[in-house]
């Protein structure tokens, strides 16, 4: 056994339903990938390379969990998105194949101080500190792939306090599943237990300390947290 000089991190898992749970290495998340949302944050929706980001892992916020309105922002954004579950790795993986190396999928929230992502933006600096802050990657329960095939289409809607905030359609991302883990497996080794946010649709807004977020993807699950 290593002779570890700090006690070792847990392991971040996502509970699944059935029960057991999805151990993660790593969170990509993608940007810009249904065209109303491009149009909404002042970008061409054409169909352009998919772009990447990371969270870290402990950023994840189990379901139902309250998230802490963070510090140094006033400007907290709701992003809902399909999140995808790599179950078995891979290098320059085809788009034929790429659905195999899914272990599952979960309803998730991309969480973004959009104050600091948009300063960064602007002074061309990265984006970390405003969308890898801590808990912000909410996620409900996994749903393995074995179960329900794999969604290419169907409802993804936010309602926050009761109103529907976002509403789309999966068939309407710019780039689908396989698309993205082969091109993204272009750019880096995947491996097991590495997640995928796979972008958001239209209609993200500011949220404030009491607001409740109810997620949903048909035919995978839903994701709840409210600010506190």
């Amino acid at each position: 056994m290593a002779d570890y000089v700090i006690p070792p991190p847990p392991i971040v898992s996502v509970p699944v339903a059935g029960g057991g749970s999805f151990p993660v290495r790593r969170v990509f998340c993608v940007g810009r990938n249904y065209a109303a949302h491009a149009r909404e944050m002042g970008s061409d929706p054409d169909r352009e390379p998919p772009f990447f980001f990371m969270k870290p892992a402990d950023a994840l916020l189990l379901n139902d969990g309250d998230m802490p309105y963070p510090p140094k922002s006033k400007d907290l954004h709701h992003e809902m998105e399909l999140v995808v579950a790599i179950g078995e790795g891979g290098a320059n993986i085809a788009e034929a194949d790429a659905l195999r190396h899914v272990w599952g999928y979960a309803a998730g929230l991309d969480m973004t101080r959009r104050d600091l992502q948009n300063a960064a933006k602007k002074e061309g600096k990265p984006w970390d500190m405003g969308k890898g802050f801590d808990l912000s990657a909410p996620i409900g329960l996994m749903v393995p792939a074995s179960r329900i095939g794999h969604p290419g289409k169907g409802l993804i809607e936010l309602k926050v306090n009761g109103k529907v905030v976002q509403t789309s359609d999966l068939s309407m991302m710019i780039w689908n599943v396989q698309e993205t883990i082969a091109y993204l497996s272009g750019l880096v080794t995947l491996a097991p237990g590495d997640l995928i946010y796979t972008g958001t649709p239209e209609g993200v807004a500011a949220v404030q300390k009491g607001d409740l977020m109810e997620g949903v993807v048909e035919g995978v699950g839903t994701v709840t947290t409210r600010v506190v």
